[in-house]
């Protein structure tokens, strides 16, 4: 296991979206756009610029605009092409080029874990990374997130999760570790605490939605009890795998934003926004009008 390499990564994509509705009525919560591009799309490119091109999202019905997105469309290329729009070509082009992209159906929503163990049998007996779908990692020191909890399982060759640190009053809203730093940065987990109250949390260092595991995580998948609203819970089984084998968590050099609820995923829209060339000077320009017009009492786009 130590000399192997991570080859694979597996994309949680399934969940019904509810909280977007009546957006995601039609269409996947991973397709709603931060500025011009699906959040989906970000999780990809996330694993492909850390060195990963085999993929695995798992979806379910009514999630077949996923699979049109990363897939050819000839129809379309043909099009951009007659009328001459050469980077509209090139970047429908790049999208279908990105990975070897596979899916398979979670038919039943049965948790995050459950999600995870329909990737068996394409992971395999290998380890693999696992990015959630609907969150966005943006690094903060020009390495991948994910490639970052990459660099540390091929120094150690165990499992590994990416941390965050959240205010302290906070860490209700998370699943919380606890252990020892090895490290800079770099802690040995002892143990995990979901959602605890903030006098009872062991730290106030939070899973961030990215992590890379050793196959053994399947077997603890499968043996674990349905858990809260009878799911099948990631942490629990990570929580079994920590009784046989050393686990590592990562305080990542990263900014998380959850695009699951919907002022964060306003929030990620402005903050992406801002960084592009081509929008941040007006953007700019009309949040600050638009903040200077509620402070003056006159209301928005007054």
């Amino acid at each position: 296991m130590d000399s192997m390499k991570v080859k694979k990564a597996v994309i949680p994509a399934a969940g019904y979206g509810t909280r977007f509705l009546p957006a995601t009525k039609a269409q996947p919560k991973e397709m709603l756009t931060i500025v011009d591009t699906p959040v989906i799309q970000y999780v990809v490119e996330e694993a492909v610029a850390s060195g990963i091109t085999d993929i695995l999202i798992i979806i379910s019905r009514g999630k077949r605009a996923l699979e049109d997105h990363f897939d050819r469309s000839f129809e379309l290329e043909a099009d951009l092409e007659a009328k001459g729009k050469v980077e509209e070509l090139e970047m429908v082009r790049r999208i279908a080029d990105l990975a070897d992209i596979h899916y398979v159906r979670q038919k039943t929503m049965n948790g995050l874990g459950d999600a995870i163990l329909h990737a068996r049998e394409h992971v395999g007996d290998e380890p693999f990374a696992v990015l959630l779908g609907d969150t966005l990692m943006q690094p903060m020191n020009g390495v991948p997130v994910t490639r970052q909890l990459l660099d540390v399982f091929d120094r150690f060759g165990e499992s590994v999760v990416a941390l965050e640190e959240v205010p302290r009053e906070k860490v209700s809203r998370y699943g919380i570790v606890s252990g020892s730093v090895v490290e800079d940065g770099v802690m040995l987990v002892s143990d995990f605490v979901e959602k605890p109250k903030p006098e009872e949390a062991p730290s106030n260092l939070a899973i961030a939605s990215r992590y890379v595991f050793t196959p053994e995580i399947f077997g603890h998948l499968s043996k674990v009890k349905p858990g809260k609203n009878g799911e099948i819970q990631l942490t629990d089984a990570m929580k079994t795998q920590l009784s046989g084998r050393a686990m590592y968590g990562l305080k990542v050099a990263g900014r998380r934003h959850d695009a699951g609820n919907k002022l964060d995923f306003i929030k990620t829209n402005v903050t992406y926004a801002l960084e592009r060339p081509d929008l941040h000077d007006k953007l700019a320009e009309f949040i600050i009008e638009t903040a200077d017009g509620l402070r003056s009492g006159g209301g928005v786009g007054k």
